[in-house]
């Protein structure tokens, strides 16, 4: 009994995984967490209560409301650097809470 093997890299086959059970927006929102962490720094981790990303917009709930006022002045540079660390546009408006 001959059996016929397609080969695949582990890349596609974990990429389809992904595609096929809408995993997509999960693992977005992980990298996005994690990228808030090393991009925002540890002062303003400390204030950082909760992030969600939602249809292109980045929600951001922070306890401390001179942090909230002193970053919406960044708000497109915020938004710059993450697309810009996670290599594609995921985010296009920052909301702080």
């Amino acid at each position: 009994m001959k059996r016929n093997f397609e080969i695949k890299s582990l890349k596609s086959v974990l990429n389809n995984l992904i595609d096929k059970n809408s995993l997509n927006d999960g693992l977005n929102n992980v990298k996005i967490q994690s990228l808030w962490k090393k991009t925002m720094g540890v002062n303003v981790n400390s204030y950082t209560t909760e992030i969600y990303l939602k249809k292109k917009t980045l929600y951001v709930s922070l306890s401390s409301s001179v942090l909230r006022q002193e970053l919406s002045y960044g708000k497109q540079k915020i938004v710059d650097l993450i697309n810009e660390e996670i290599g594609k546009n995921l985010i296009n408006k920052i909301v702080l809470r």
